[in-house]
């Protein structure tokens, strides 16, 4: 039972974990560091339910709704072809074809039992995969693959859990009603979702038109979006998953976002963050603090069928071995279809690479999802009938998602020291052709209001105006130099030739070292003056916004620098 010490300690663990993450040099991902606290928490006596619908309620919505929101629809729509293979027609083959191999293996177990296993380790999970590429230099167009498979496929990987525990409950299965509910689900979760985010985006447009604005409430509506979104596709039987991502990915291209203020938009960012960066956190310590009572059931199951722990082991890396060769066989697949479809149509086509598969495969992991989902199995507690081997399906699960989190931790790295870095940084010419058509819009702008102040005179005119029109061709004149300057740094960085590259970077490194050891001197300074009393905290305050601001667009510029470059 969660209390408030309890909620309190999970907390200060999650602070704990990027404290020893960086003290580790980032050599060992979060995750693996949170679900050893996890371990250690559990060990030392605290025991914390895993309730798997309000697992699913608390932690999907939001986390599924804020990565939505970092995909890029125009990449979206590129990679559609693949990205829906992965997140529906994979999880599907993974259910049909691993469930058999497993019961291959374990021909103790019924088959339906083994469709069940299956489709819990068919999805990958969005928290698990973002979290240990975060902060790794991966090609984006992977990066955007494994972002946009991992929204969907907990959606059908459920969807198809549902299907076998019927069955294996009941006995009775259609696949022609099995494939019409999951039409029925997945499209009704997506209209679902779209039609309230729609209906969201229309209230926030009204409200603003009358001038009802306040950046809080704004937040806290946006806040309640995915779960409202959630619970409303799951209250008609309807994917909550799907309706959240397609909820967001709704209110995206609403505009409702570009119409909120520059202080709204500012102060969301920051709370969205903050609830992503403790979400993903506590979902690996509760994954943590399950693993030793899964352990114990393990070890109970292994001498109920006369076997050794280490006969466990294998039995889970053979299972594991199954599930990745599967998705190295879908992942080929996919790059197959689009090498023939690029053919086909005579465009160009970009080789993968063995090395870049191979990260597509292991980046595969299983997490909580595939654990909230085998923990939600009947167990006979409430009188209903208890699900056929319940504990050995829970153990085994437990056993594939730390094999898939330690693989994945030791694959990634090692894959990324093979696949060669992008010759051109698409993402940077993107942006830097994009801020010179704003500047140029700019001094546009700027030209315009200059030729207009200086216009001859064809009257007598008053003094003041005069004067005004004056001081705005002033003012006009120095932005228009300002953003010259600015032009010419932009236009510079395009031009730059290969002999030239490394030096540019160096100095363009030096000026933004120079702009943070400036701005440490101002807040020296600034708490001088406090100290004398020449200002106050709150003036201090006012003061270090400002000095946060700039630093915060050195921080941007720095990130649009080379990575290769960053020793």
């Amino acid at each position: 039972m969660l209390t408030v010490k309890v909620i309190l300690l999970l907390l200060w663990l999650a602070a704990v974990s990027s404290l020893l993450v960086t003290l580790f040099r980032r050599q060992v991902p979060q995750p693996l560091i949170l679900i050893l606290l996890g371990v250690g928490a559990a060990l030392c006596g605290v025991h914390v339910g895993l309730r798997p619908e309000l697992f699913m309620f608390v932690f999907l919505p939001p986390l599924l709704f804020a990565d939505a929101f970092r995909m890029p629809l125009r990449e979206f729509n590129t990679l559609r072809g693949p990205i829906l293979f992965l997140a529906f027609g994979l999880v599907v083959l993974n259910t049909l074809l691993c469930g058999y191999v497993i019961h291959w293996i374990m021909p103790f177990m019924p088959l339906a039992v083994c469709f069940t296993l299956a489709a819990a380790l068919s999805p990958t999970d969005t928290v698990a995969v973002s979290s240990l590429i975060s902060g790794r230099h991966v090609p984006v167009r992977l990066l955007q693959l494994l972002s946009g498979e991992a929204l969907f496929n907990d959606a059908s990987g459920l969807v198809c859990f549902r299907f076998a525990m019927a069955d294996a409950l009941t006995g009775e299965f259609s696949y022609r009603q099995a494939f019409s509910s999951f039409l029925l689900v997945s499209l009704g979760g997506l209209a679902i979702g779209g039609l309230m985010a729609w209906a969201a985006a229309k209230i926030n447009h009204q409200l603003l038109r009358r001038g009802l604005e306040d950046g809080r409430s704004q937040i806290v509506f946006i806040l309640l979006l995915p779960f409202l979104t959630y619970a409303a596709a799951e209250a008609v039987d309807c994917s909550g998953i799907l309706a959240a991502v397609a909820g967001c990915m709704v209110f995206k291209l609403s505009g409702a976002i570009e119409e909120a203020a520059t202080t709204t938009r500012l102060q969301a960012n920051t709370v969205w963050i903050m609830i992503s960066y403790v979400f993903n956190a506590l979902i690996f310590l509760f994954l943590g603090l399950q693993l030793p009572s899964l352990l114990s059931s393990a070890t109970m199951v292994m001498q109920m069928r006369d076997a050794a722990l280490w006969q466990y082991g294998i039995l889970v890396a053979e299972i594991y071995g199954v599930m990745l060769l599967m998705r190295l066989v879908g992942v080929w697949l996919c790059i197959g279809v689009r090498w023939a479809a690029a053919r086909l149509r005579h465009r160009p086509y970009r080789a993968t690479g063995f090395a870049a598969s191979l990260l597509l495969t292991f980046a595969g992991v299983r997490g909580a999802v595939t654990l909230a989902a085998v923990l939600s199995l009947p167990a006979g507690l409430d009188g209903t009938d208890i699900f056929p081997a319940r504990e050995a399906v829970v153990v085994i699960a437990a056993g594939v998602i730390v094999l898939s989190l330690l693989g994945a931790s030791m694959a990634i790295p090692l894959c990324l020291r093979f696949i060669p870095p992008e010759l051109v940084d698409t993402a940077a010419l993107e942006e830097n052709a994009a801020r010179q058509k704003l500047m140029n819009a700019a001094l546009d702008v700027l030209r315009k209001i200059q030729n207009a102040t200086i216009q001859p005179e064809t009257g007598p005119q008053d003094a003041t105006i005069v004067a005004e029109s004056q001081v705005r061709h002033d003012v006009a004149e120095r932005m228009i130099r300002v953003y010259e300057n600015r032009l010419d740094a932009e236009s510079a960085d395009l031009q730059i030739k290969d002999a030239d590259h490394t030096t540019a970077v160096r100095r363009a490194r030096e000026e933004l070292a120079l702009r943070l050891q400036v701005l440490r001197a101002e807040r020296q300074l600034m708490r001088t003056m406090v100290a004398q009393s020449e200002i106050n905290d709150q003036t201090e305050w006012k003061l270090q916004q400002e000095l946060d601001y700039e630093e915060q667009v050195i921080h941007f510029q720095s990130m649009r620098l080379p990575h290769e470059h960053l020793s």
